[in-house]
């Protein structure tokens, strides 16, 4: 009876998101990326497994379903990281409750940005002088609010539910901005040591409108000889995760947690390692060991792609991540090294810069 009933949670999720994907072929890869770097030291340390194993503040942005497994009344997480040698700024806050026994609230806050951009077109005045107290400074970034709410099934024992409302604005200084709105929903299933997840990100498929400052920007087009944006749109078409974790007690101290996510895209072919032009699959996979359920080592294994280098062969590589954390008493406390997804830093910059990510939470009745 398990069985059958995992398997008919799993199927009717895949095709749930399968069907509203293939509704928008045309559009573009690489839409509100900045949502899919990920949050929270403990998981980027396990390299993004987290569909079947959140439980903590975190779950609403990994899957709101995890919620229903917070420990305590109220819980607050915070994360703080830097990309491109410092450049960008990653931060990330979340607050979660459990309303009652079977259904919890939380709210996510996600920022993305680079700041103090000089703007320098009018350095130089009309009569050709350098004018330093005329550079102004600018920042691009990218935000995100999610509301997440969970419910446990009375269908099915063990089984959890969640959704997340995205608000989404993205700033380019006084050049362009856009607003956003978006839908997640994810399940978990518990059968003894073993933790079951999906995640259907971007369900409805999100839609970000996009707004330009034509007199801002006639300037520096009229010197590049491009044409002026427009105001456009921008679809991000649905994307499925599933994962797996199964738990073991090694002794009385030391206990173990494997895990694994499978990440299906159907916005064209990516660098993943399956890919095709109807869907492309990226797997990756996740270990935490831990001591007396209070200090953790965590690795995994993520970004899996091929590179051609410069005498026309082929490179294969993945991205490897470590982690340490540190729990007692409702205080968290996790580092990470890890790095920009490659496929996600792609659209922005290249890859392979090492990121630090230092991450706290607390949890309190």
């Amino acid at each position: 009876m398990y069985k059958i009933t995992l398997r008919l949670f799993l199927v009717v999720a895949f095709f749930t998101c399968w069907s509203a994907a293939t509704a928008q072929v045309s559009t573009p890869k690489y839409s509100n990326e900045f949502l899919n770097i990920g949050v929270g030291a403990r998981a980027l340390g396990m390299g993004n497994v987290q569909a079947a194993i959140a439980n903590d503040a975190t779950a609403g942005y990994w899957n709101p379903a995890g919620l229903l497994n917070l420990q305590y009344k109220y819980n607050i997480a915070l994360m703080h990281s830097e990309l491109f040698a410092g450049i960008a700024k990653n931060d990330y806050g979340s607050f979660a409750m459990p309303l009652d026994d079977k259904s919890a609230l939380g709210v996510s806050i996600i920022r993305l940005g680079v700041d103090d951009i000089a703007d320098t077109r009018r350095l130089q005045n009309e009569y050709g002088y350098i004018q330093y107290d005329s550079i102004r400074f600018f920042s691009v970034a990218d935000y995100a609010m999610l509301l997440s709410y969970a419910r446990k099934s009375n269908l099915v024992e063990g089984l959890q539910l969640g959704a997340s409302a995205k608000l989404i604005y993205r700033n380019v200084g006084e050049f362009a901005n856009a607003y956003g709105f978006g839908i997640d929903a994810g399940a978990q299933l518990t059968r003894g040591t073993w933790q079951f997840g999906v995640m259907a990100k971007d369900i409805t498929t999100t839609f970000t409108a996009w707004t330009h400052n034509v007199e801002a920007l006639e300037e520096a087009y009229q010197q590049t000889g491009n044409d002026l944006p427009e105001s456009s749109a921008e679809l991000t078409l649905p994307r499925l995760i599933l994962g797996v974790g199964k738990s073991f007690e090694i002794n009385e101290k030391f206990s173990a947690l494997v895990s694994s996510d499978i990440d299906f895209t159907f916005d064209g072919k990516r660098n993943v390692f399956v890919k095709s032009d109807l869907m492309s699959i990226d797997p990756h996979i996740g270990v935490e060991l831990a001591y007396a359920k209070a200090v953790f080592v965590r690795a995994g294994l993520n970004n899996y792609q091929e590179t051609k280098n410069f005498d026309g062969s082929m490179n294969k590589r993945i991205q490897p991540n470590f982690g340490v954390g540190f729990k007692t008493n409702g205080l968290n406390l996790d580092l990470a090294l890890s790095r920009v997804n490659g496929k996600e830093a792609n659209a922005i910059a290249s890859g392979g810069i090492s990121s630090v990510i230092i991450s706290f939470g607390y949890a309190f009745n």
